[in-house]
């Protein structure tokens, strides 16, 4: 059987899962209609997924605000304004001053150009997304690592036509804030929140967007088991262990409400559990299903 080919988002976002797509896809349910990416990050589940229709929310508006520009402008308009702002400001792999004044040029305007938060996203620091408290973008720069390269530009592309080739509209809500009184039982719903147990700039909540904590993954957790009761299946990503780091508010949950653990870790073999009883060693990632 020819593997499928799954298409890499060019957004780099901590804790993407496109190298896990192998693993987690399989596990979705089949004949989708509309599918919720409700932390839809770099994008890279959402634009993989077949259903019919695919909703990708995510609440950094920054980022949803690029989605949609990428979603409905001619590539060639697309590349010529990248190709732009690069030249006009010397954007390259060791100008670190040519870096700064972009930054500082887009964390100026009022009304900014979503295409200027890639060129920036291009050249800074493993090519993260990082915001300060008042919304300024504020990642380093990426000296000799990070430039709108080749594979880059191939990514971007790929993932454009991929967008204006499917069913696809985006969201910014707060996950608590999302609708989801309409969906219905063929509808599914995907979470990958942050993780409460590892570190990462997007939980401290300092970032001018909802940090994560305890009071965060138990209202999750509450909703998901709303949708569950309501008939409607959903997939969330999650880890249970890290670094000596148990999360006994999700191993609660899973439990008490007998849903099912997909283990995944490439050392071990994709298994399904009802209980956690059996030991891994280091992190311990897992899809957690209600189906």
């Amino acid at each position: 059987m020819q593997k499928p080919h799954y298409i890499a988002s060019p957004m780099n976002y901590i804790g993407g899962k496109f190298k896990l797509l192998s693993q987690i896809l399989p596990l979705f349910p089949k004949n989708i209609n509309r599918f919720v990416d409700l932390f839809c990050g770099g994008c890279n589940v959402s634009v993989n997924t077949k259903a019919k229709k695919i909703i990708a929310n995510d609440n950094m508006y920054h980022v949803i605000e690029l989605y949609k520009y990428l979603k409905n402008e001619n590539i060639s308009n697309i590349i010529s304004h990248i190709e732009k702002q690069i030249n006009l400001f010397n954007l390259s792999l060791e100008n670190q001053q040519g870096y700064i004044n972009f930054r500082t040029y887009y964390n100026l305007q009022s009304k900014k150009n979503p295409l200027d938060l890639f060129v920036l996203m291009a050249y800074s620091f493993n090519h993260q997304i990082r915001f300060n408290s008042k919304h300024e973008f504020n990642n380093p720069f990426g000296r000799n690592r990070s430039s709108f390269n080749i594979k880059m530009r191939s990514k971007l592309f790929d993932f454009i036509e991929r967008l204006q080739n499917i069913n696809i509209e985006f969201s910014s809500y707060n996950f608590d804030e999302f609708c989801f009184k309409d969906l219905k039982q063929n509808d599914f719903v995907y979470a990958d929140p942050p993780y409460l147990i590892t570190s990462g700039t997007y939980n401290d909540g300092k970032r001018g967007f909802t940090g994560w904590n305890k009071n965060e993954e138990s209202n999750l957790l509450s909703i998901l088991h709303t949708l569950d009761k309501h008939k409607i299946k959903f997939a969330l990503s999650n880890v249970i262990e890290h670094k000596g780091k148990t999360n006994n508010i999700l191993i609660e949950w899973i439990n008490k409400n007998n849903y099912t653990l997909h283990y995944l870790n490439k050392n071990y073999a994709n298994s399904s559990y009802n209980t956690l009883n059996r030991s891994i060693a280091s992190t311990k990632e897992v899809l957690i299903t209600n189906y």
